[in-house]
């Protein structure tokens, strides 16, 4: 797996606790983080998707925004999931779902990272379907 540009050390712990495969890469300019194989909750047409992360030059200290799915996710009822798109990265088209932080909860630079990202990625999904965890 490339590691084209390293995180900071306690999410790099964190990936490897989680035991999927990982890496980064730079998409022109932009920096990515891609975790093979993650887990999607029950209720959506793939049971694991490729996930990238934008990662900002300037994180930690700015937020995490957004995350994209590469196969594209649908809700396998057939209903509708708002606010997405495609966008291109490393050379292939992932699904961009549009979310983001509230000013109800905001990033807290020094104390959030990657893992509660991550977290909030997975009540995006579970909100969509109504789903458990996976």
């Amino acid at each position: 797996m490339r590691r084209q540009f390293r995180l900071p050390e306690a999410d790099e712990a964190y990936l490897e606790a989680l035991g999927l495969p990982w890496e980064t890469g730079v998409d022109g300019v932009v920096q990515w983080l891609l975790i093979h194989d993650r887990p999607v909750p029950a209720g959506y047409n793939h049971t694991k998707a490729l996930t990238a992360i934008q990662i900002p030059a300037s994180y930690p200290d700015v937020q995490l925004d957004m995350v994209y799915f590469l196969p594209a996710l649908a809700r396998a009822d057939g209903g509708q999931i708002n606010a997405l798109s495609s966008q291109p990265i490393d050379g292939k088209s992932f699904q961009r779902w549009s979310r983001h932080r509230t000013s109800e909860n905001p990033w807290r630079a020094g104390e959030d990272d990657l893992a509660g990202h991550l977290t909030l990625v997975d009540h995006w999904l579970l909100r969509e379907v109504g789903g458990r965890k996976p």
